[in-house]
C-alpha cells in the first residue's frame, strides 16, 4: 500500500481562519521579508534591461563551437519563477516565459536545441537547464504552451520513442549525452578528437580516465599523441552507453507527469530508477556507468566506477549523490512513498564511510572557493572532510560534506534513519552551523546549516540575519550591473549568472520551509504553499510575511504576519508545493502559549492571543489577514498523502 491509498477526498469549501491577534509593531523578519520582495522586483527589472534583446533572449555576441554551454544561457533566469511563485511581482511570471522562448529560439539558431529542446547533451547541465522551465510549469500549470511542452519532452526518454534515447531492453539510456537528436555518440568536438593539457579551466578536474597507457599525470597530455589518445578512449568509453547522471531525466519525466498522472509516465520513472537501485544492491556501491550490454563497468575494466560524471571525473558525489537525489525523489513523487531513497543514501554513505578530521586547509579541492566560503575558513585552518571522487588509485578531492544533499535526503522522506545521518554530519563538520556565512554562489545555496540549526531552535536570530544577507547580496548584483558597461564582454557565457540580482534560497527557506531547489536538475518542492485569492495567482499577498518556524514528520507551524495597517489580505495555504500532504488539524494562538490540546514539546511565546482548533482533512485551507494582524499555525500534517499534482490557483475566495 502506497501513502496515497486511503486519501479523504477533498473539501467541497476549504476551512477559513481569520487571524486576530495584533501585531504590535511588526516583527524585524517580516519587514526585512517584505522589502526584500520589494527590492528584487526593481532587480530582475534591471537585469532583464540591461542584458535581453526585445525578444526575451540574452545579448551575447559570440558563437558556440561545442555542445556545452546552453544550460548557461537559461541558468541566468532559472529562479525566476520561483520567485513569482513565492509572491513576486504579478508581471515576473510572462517576463520569465518571454525570456525563455527568446533563449530557446537564440539556442536553436546557434545550433544546440532542435524542436525547442537539447539536442544532446550530459544530464549534469541539462538538469541546470531545465530549473527554469520547471518553475514556469509549476507555476502556470494552466498554460497549454508549456503543458505541451512538458509531455512532449518528457516523451523523448519513453521506450520506443522516435529519438531513440531509451533501451527498455537493459533499462538504460543509450549515451551520457542525449536529447532531442536522441543519443549523440561521443562527447562532441571539444573532446573526441583530442584532449590537451593546455585546457586550464579543466586542469583542477584532472584526468578524464586515469587509466590511458602513457597519460599519468596532466603533464603527460603536452606529449606525443597523449592527448589524442586520451580523447579517443574519452569518445568510446565515456561517450556511449548509460551514466548515473543521466537519473536527473526521471524529473523531466515527473514534470509531465503531474499535469494528469499518465501512467506511461509513472511507469518509466520507476522502471529507470529502480534499474539503478537493482544495480547498486548487486554491488554493494552506487554505480556510475552501464555499457551498451547492460553490463555495469563495460567500458572500464569492470569496474563501477570510472562513468562520465561519474565517481572519477569531474565532480564525482557531487554529480553522483545529485542525481540520485533527484532520481529517488522523482520516484517517491510518483508513487507517493520514501522507499525509494535508499538510491540516495547509497552515494552518501560510501563518502560518509571514508570521512577524516583534521586534513590541512590547504588541500587541493576542485571546489574549494565555494566550501571555503560556506564553512568560513582561511588558511591555515584544517577542516573535516570526505572524499568527493574515486579512482584506480582510491578515493580522493576532499571537501566539507555539501550538507544540502543529507538536508534534502531527510527533509522528502522525514525518515528517523535520515535525521541521525543528518546529526552526524553536523557533529563531524568541525565549523558553527548557526552561523551565518554571507556568499552566494551560482546555485545560489549552501545555507542550509544555519537554517537547519534554526529549526532545531539552535539559531532564533537566523531569519532577521538570513533576510539582512539576502538584502545585501541583491545590492551588490544591482551595483554590479550598473557599473557593467554595455556592450562589454557579450562573449562570457557565466557573467550573466555572477550578476543575476534575483535570490531566493531565504526566501524558500523561511516562507516554505524547504532548502533551496536542487541545482542539478530537482523539482520545486516545498512544505507549504501559498496563493493570493483576491489576485488569484500563486504566492504570497501584497504585505504578508511567513516564517515556518518548525517542522517535523507529522507537522508544521508557520508564523503569518500582515504588515499592512489598511488592507486585509487573504490567502490560500497548500500542503506540500503540489499539494501532497494531508492537513489533518489546524490549531492556533492561545493565550497561556500553548496550543490547545498540544502535547508537543514546541511553545508559542506567552501572552498570545485566540486559540482555536479545527478538523480539516484536506491538503489546503483559507487564512485571512486583516490589517495590523498575526497568527501562527500549528497544522498536523500526514505527509505524502495525496498524489503530487500540479495545482492552479482559485479564482475566487470562498467562504464555508
Amino acid at each position: 500500500m502506497t501513502a496515497h491509498d486511503g486519501a479523504a477526498p477533498a473539501c467541497s469549501a476549504p476551512i477559513e481562519i481569520t487571524a486576530s491577534v495584533p501585531t504590535g509593531p511588526p516583527p524585524a523578519w517580516a519587514v526585512l521579508q517584505r522589502r526584500l520582495f520589494d527590492e528584487l522586483d526593481a532587480a530582475w527589472r534591471l537585469f532583464s534591461d540591461r542584458y535581453t534583446e526585445a525578444d526575451g533572449r540574452l545579448r551575447f555576441s559570440g558563437a558556440l563551437v561545442d555542445r556545452d554551454g546552453g544550460d548557461d544561457f537559461y541558468e541566468a533566469f532559472f529562479n525566476w519563477p520561483a520567485l513569482y511563485r513565492l509572491g513576486g511581482a504579478d508581471d515576473l511570471l510572462p517576463a520569465a516565459k518571454h525570456h525563455w522562448e527568446g533563449v530557446t529560439r537564440q539556442l536553436t539558431e546557434l545550433g544546440l536545441y532542435r524542436d525547442e529542446f537539447e539536442r544532446g547533451y550530459d544530464w549534469f547541465h541539462q538538469g541546470e537547464a531545465l530549473l527554469m522551465f520547471y518553475g514556469i510549469c509549476a507555476a502556470d500549470p494552466a498554460d497549454r504552451r508549456f503543458r505541451e511542452r512538458a509531455v512532449r519532452f518528457a516523451e523523448q526518454y519513453l521506450p520506443g520513442s522516435d529519438t531513440g534515447n531509451y533501451d527498455a531492453g537493459i533499462r538504460a539510456l543509450r549515451a551520457p549525452h542525449n536529447g532531442s537528436d536522441g543519443p549523440r555518440p561521443g562527447l562532441g568536438p571539444q573532446w573526441d578528437d583530442r584532449f590537451g593539457h593546455e585546457q586550464k579551466t579543466m586542469r583542477p578536474y584532472g584526468l578524464p580516465l586515469r587509466d590511458v597507457p602513457g597519460v599519468r599525470t596532466w603533464d603527460d597530455l603536452a606529449h606525443g599523441d597523449n592527448a589524442a589518445r586520451m580523447g579517443r578512449h574519452m569518445r568510446e568509453r565515456l561517450g556511449r552507453g548509460d551514466t548515473a547522471v543521466n537519473l536527473a531525466a526521471a524529473a523531466l519525466v515527473v514534470n509531465a507527469w503531474l499535469y494528469d498522472h499518465d501512467p506511461r509516465l509513472a511507469a518509466w520513472v520507476l522502471e529507470y530508477v529502480d534499474a539503478w537501485r537493482e544495480r547498486a544492491d548487486a554491488l554493494g556501491a552506487m554505480p556510475d556507468n552501464v555499457g551498451l550490454s547492460g553490463r555495469v563497468g563495460e567500458y572500464h575494466d569492470g569496474r563501477w566506477f570510472g562513468g562520465h560524471y561519474g565517481w572519477t571525473w569531474p565532480h564525482g558525489v557531487h554529480a553522483v549523490g545529485a542525481a540520485a537525489l533527484v532520481g529517488a525523489i522523482s520516484a517517491g513523487m510518483v508513487d507517493g512513498g520514501a522507499d525509494r531513497l535508499d538510491l540516495a543514501r547509497r552515494p552518501l554513505d560510501q563518502v560518509w564511510d571514508q570521512r577524516r578530521t583534521g586534513m590541512p586547509f590547504d588541500t587541493h579541492a576542485t571546489r574549494r572557493p565555494g566550501w571555503a566560503h560556506a564553512v568560513g575558513l582561511g588558511d591555515g585552518r584544517t577542516v573535516n572532510a570526505l572524499p568527493t571522487r574515486l579512482g584506480p588509485d582510491g578515493w580522493f578531492d576532499h571537501q566539507p560534506a555539501q550538507v544540502a544533499y543529507w538536508t534534502w535526503l531527510w527533509w522528502f522522506g522525514m525518515q528517523d534513519q535520515d535525521r541521525a545521518r543528518l546529526e552526524a554530519v553536523r557533529a563531524h563538520s568541525g565549523y558553527e552551523w548557526s552561523t551565518v556565512h554571507a556568499f552566494r554562489d551560482k546555485e545560489e545555496a549552501g545555507h542550509e546549516p544555519p537554517w537547519l540549526a534554526y529549526l532545531d531552535g539552535d539559531n532564533p536570530d537566523y531569519p532577521e540575519r538570513a533576510l539582512r544577507m539576502a538584502l545585501a547580496q541583491v545590492s551588490h548584483r544591482t551595483a554590479l550591473i550598473a557599473a557593467d558597461t554595455p556592450g562589454s564582454d557579450d562573449q562570457d557565457l557565466h557573467r550573466w549568472q555572477r550578476v543575476n540580482p534575483v535570490v531566493t534560497e531565504v526566501l524558500t527557506q523561511l516562507t516554505t520551509g524547504a532548502p533551496q531547489t536542487l541545482y542539478n536538475g530537482g523539482l520545486p518542492l516545498t512544505r507549504i504553499r501559498y496563493d493570493d485569492l483576491d489576485a488569484a495567482r500563486p504566492g504570497l499577498p501584497p504585505d504578508v510575511a511567513a516564517l515556518v518556524e518548525h517542522l517535523d514528520a507529522g507537522s508544521t507551524t508557520v508564523h503569518l504576519v500582515n504588515v499592512s495597517a489598511v488592507h486585509t489580505r487573504r490567502l490560500r495555504l497548500l500542503a506540500g508545493g503540489f499539494g501532497e500532504h494531508l492537513i489533518t488539524s489546524a490549531r492556533w494562538n492561545r493565550g497561556d502559549g500553548r496550543y490547545p490540546g498540544d502535547s508537543h514539546d514546541y511553545h508559542l511565546p506567552a501572552g498570545e492571543e485566540i486559540s482555536d482548533s479545527a478538523p480539516v482533512h484536506d491538503n489546503s485551507l483559507h487564512v485571512t489577514l486583516p490589517p495590523g494582524r498575526r497568527i501562527r499555525l500549528r497544522l498536523d500534517m500526514q505527509l505524502h498523502a495525496r498524489p503530487f499534482t500540479h495545482h492552479t490557483s482559485p479564482t475566487t475566495f470562498r467562504r464555508p
